[in-house]
């Protein structure tokens, strides 16, 4: 089921966890709710600014996709710091109603939430490719390189980028042969790493 978001929505009946905050662009300071769900494990703050600093010169005006959600932290980070659209999806019903109100609260417009398993939504054929891709399924899940193939296969634009979160200890491996280990650190257990599509005749990257 795929929405866009551009009406109010009914708060959820249940209280967060938990809040973290959006840390840079025109919602810095502003805290997003975490919901109460196990499966849940937020992209810490140090990593998002990190991993965004990165990004600096690339977000502005581009368009995102934020798959296994979860509390949407990097795709609001994204539309925060000037992304034209993001589109969220995550498989649970409760998680997407969470995203829905947190866009409202915000006053965000420019988003599309879908609620879907992340490889199955990636079965559909892409109708506009994707410059950013935030990969951070739960650990242990073991799907990333089912996803590399499929995301190498018209879903990322010239030039795009992948965010990958996993476990510190975790080889980035399989990657299609045209992608490119952009940056890369660890942080506690979490690794966490961008990769981009290369394009030789487009320039080295910067």
């Amino acid at each position: 089921m795929a929405r866009q978001v551009r009406k109010s929505v009914a708060r959820s009946d249940t209280a967060p966890a938990q809040r973290l905050r959006i840390v840079g662009g025109r919602w810095r300071g502003r805290r997003i709710e975490v919901p109460p769900l196990p499966a849940i494990r937020p992209t810490p703050d140090r990593v998002r600014e990190t991993l965004f600093n990165w990004l600096q010169p690339h977000i502005v005006g581009a368009r995102c996709l934020d798959l296994f959600a979860g509390t949407g932290a990097l795709g609001f980070e994204a539309l925060s710091r000037g992304a034209a659209h993001v589109t969220f999806v995550d498989r649970e019903p409760r998680v997407a109603r969470h995203l829905a109100e947190t866009l409202e609260r915000l006053g965000g417009a420019d988003a599309r939430i879908v609620t879907s398993d992340a490889q199955r939504y990636l079965e559909r054929a892409p109708q506009q490719p994707f410059d950013v891709v935030f990969l951070d399924p739960p650990f242990g899940a073991e799907v990333l390189p089912k996803l590399y193939p499929r995301l190498a296969a018209g879903w990322l634009s010239s030039r795009g980028f992948v965010y990958v979160e996993c476990p510190a200890d975790a080889p980035v491996s399989s990657l299609p042969e045209n992608w490119l280990l952009y940056r890369s650190k660890r942080a506690g257990q979490v690794g966490y790493h961008l990769l981009q599509v290369s394009a030789p005749s487009f320039g080295d990257p910067s």
